[in-house]
């Protein structure tokens, strides 16, 4: 299976349009059979994003620091979440599971990349 990595806030941004694109997003991933790979959290954009390519039948594989996974905002649906120890192995983890990336608007972590 394909895999491509989505960089997004986990807040629902500034604007509905980000919200409405982070499920369109999702949606469309999960139609074309392409796996979503994305930071692992159940709110804002990330949750919209994980949420509709669940609802239109995807595969979501989250990938999340302990210590975020511990202050319980993972996404408790997913098809697999994998648990690192740092930021930087997030990234990297990510990058080894996804062929590409589509970055979202909405939030300064996208920008942090």
């Amino acid at each position: 299976m394909r895999a491509i990595g989505v960089y997004c806030a986990s807040t629902l941004g500034t604007s509905a349009l980000y919200q409405d694109a982070a499920r369109e997003a999702g949606t469309a991933l999960a139609r074309r059979g392409i796996e979503l790979v994305y930071g692992g959290g159940r709110f804002g954009l990330m949750g919209l994003v994980a949420d509709a390519a669940l609802a239109a039948g995807g595969r979501v594989t989250g990938v999340m620091t302990r210590g975020l996974v511990e202050r319980e905002i993972a996404h408790p649906d997913l098809s697999a979440m994998q648990v690192v120890e740092t930021m930087h192995e997030r990234k990297t983890q990510m990058a080894a599971l996804a062929e590409g990336f589509i970055a979202l608007p909405g939030g300064p972590g996208t920008t942090a990349w």
